[in-house]
């Protein structure tokens, strides 16, 4: 079988909103193909077509000339089509084998044979590269990493054709992700065909052969990426200059606004002293696991202190246990995970963007002023470009760059002196990128002092002032301007001199 994929002239509508509009998409065994766009763009919903998660309302699918009636995700399956989510579909309570093996669980028996069972699981974790994973441990003791690639060992366990990735790398370390890149290697080899969805340019260049660009629900073009360079690739998606990415800033660097002293906090954080003033951007770079997450927590309250000393605009806190007291103090915080920590997803824009402590809006101690709140909530949709229709809908609808948005307005509105972003564009498009970009530049504009974590170097270099790379709990060294290299940064995260 040559595995050749063909989706064409698919449509899709929700209600008044078409997703899709006649898209069509073509793939091949052996070959590795990207799927391309903005948050928004109709990705997703295309590839839950494929999935059998959805029934498209016009178009045909086929492969290797047979036409598929996919309409659930067993049928997908069947077909030898394989989806592997951004949102993992894993029974945590179960083990790392029996989630592997999860579809082919008693099929035609009354006993299952657990020692053969865990032996397929081993086989199949080596045959990876993880045979270090335990494969009787309940999942939801994994780390997110090590559940992405239980994730990716269930969709290898049958026999799949056509296999999706949707932001594989977004949640492993580079050394995962360099064993990933090698098991995506052998599956080209073996004629799979593969369809890789990412919002990270290096990867789409190393890995794939061609690309598919969707803009606002429409097919823009196929290309070879050997044809094309960086630059024309964001110009197709976005309809701005790779170049566009990092706007001028403008703000003016004044008065030290933070201040941290041999701040200690568990084993991660072990006598790290920075300053950070108004107006500046200061990145913090470092491996996984280096302690700039941990760092950060405890500057908010969210962790706490071993030692050390946290002052902002020249005030010692001598009382910070929880992020409230982070808060009342002029320090805000953008979470790393923003679906769990940064955003309630199952409520309105409305009130994820009045979430503050001392909300503006209440006549009475009980009572919210709804009508001020939605206002303010329109000026903050408008002013960080939010892709909203009103401010009553739930943040769970909005794409990922809008969700982060959101989690960015109470902290917009609420006056912070400090804002933390931690990893502030992980998987979000290169369109809303950007405009997270201009957000922080209006912040900075405004006098406030922003620290960014990030593990995407060319966003380290491009929006920092000064970074600070941590390497095993510590400072390891400060970099400023032309100075600011991934050569650099590299060496100084790694120990090298």
């Amino acid at each position: 079988m040559s595995n050749h994929l063909v989706m064409r002239n698919i449509s899709k509508h929700f209600g008044g909103v078409q997703a899709l509009r006649n898209v069509s998409l073509e793939a091949h065994g052996g070959h590795v193909h990207a799927l391309m766009g903005e948050n928004g763009a109709g990705k997703s919903t295309l590839m839950k077509i494929l999935a059998g998660a959805y029934t498209p309302d016009e178009g045909e699918i086929l492969l290797d000339g047979q036409r598929l009636t996919i309409d659930s995700p067993h049928a997908a399956q069947t077909h030898g089509i394989s989806v592997i989510h951004q949102e993992f579909s894993l029974a945590k309570h179960l083990s790392v084998a029996e989630n592997i093996f999860l579809h082919d669980l008693g099929a035609g028996k009354t006993i299952i044979n657990w020692p053969r069972l865990k032996a397929r699981a081993r086989e199949q974790l080596d045959a990876l590269g993880f045979g270090e994973l335990d494969v009787s441990r309940p999942v939801f003791t994994l780390s997110v990493a090590e559940q992405q690639i239980v994730e990716i060992c269930k969709a290898l366990s049958r026999t799949s054709r056509v296999l999706v990735f949707d932001e594989p790398t977004a949640v492993l370390t580079g050394h995962e992700t360099t064993r990933l890149f090698a098991l995506l290697e052998r599956l080209k080899s073996d004629g799979v065909c593969i369809i890789y969805i990412s919002h990270r340019l290096e990867e789409i260049f190393h890995l794939c052969d061609s690309a598919t660009v969707l803009k606002d629900g429409a097919f823009v073009s196929t290309v070879r990426i050997a044809d094309i360079d960086e630059s024309q690739l964001v110009q197709l998606m976005v309809g701005r200059e790779l170049g566009d990415l990092f706007p001028e800033r403008d703000a003016t660097i004044g008065d030290t606004r933070l201040e941290i002293r041999n701040l200690c906090a568990g084993d991660r954080v072990q006598d790290v002293s920075f300053d950070v003033r108004s107006g500046e951007v200061l990145g913090f770079s470092g491996l996984v696991g280096a302690g700039r997450t941990e760092t950060m927590r405890a500057i908010f309250g969210a962790d706490r202190r071993d030692g050390g000393e946290i002052r902002v605009d020249g005030r010692l806190l001598k009382r910070l246990k929880r992020p409230r007291h982070g808060i009342d103090a002029g320090i805000g915080m953008l979470p790393e995970d923003r679906k769990q920590q940064g955003v309630l997803l199952n409520m309105p824009i409305r009130v994820n963007a009045m979430m503050k402590p001392r909300n503006g809006f209440a006549r009475l101690r009980c009572v919210l002023n709804h009508r001020a709140e939605r206002g303010q909530t329109r000026d903050l949709i408008k002013q960080l470009r939010v892709k909203a229709r009103d401010t009553e809908i739930n943040v769970s609808t909005l794409s990922g760059g809008n969700q982060q948005k959101v989690a960015l307005m109470k902290w917009f509105s609420n006056g912070c002196r400090v804002l933390i972003l931690d990893e502030p564009t992980r998987g979000v498009d290169i369109g809303a990128k950007i405009e997270i970009y201009q957000v922080i530049n209006d912040l900075t504009r405004a006098g406030v002092a922003i620290i960014v974590v990030s593990s995407d170097m060319p966003e380290i270099i491009g929006l920092c002032d000064r970074v600070l790379v941590m390497r095993a709990g510590r400072i390891a060294g400060e970099l400023s301007g032309p100075a600011i290299t991934e050569k650099s940064l590299i060496s100084l995260a790694m120990g090298v001199k």
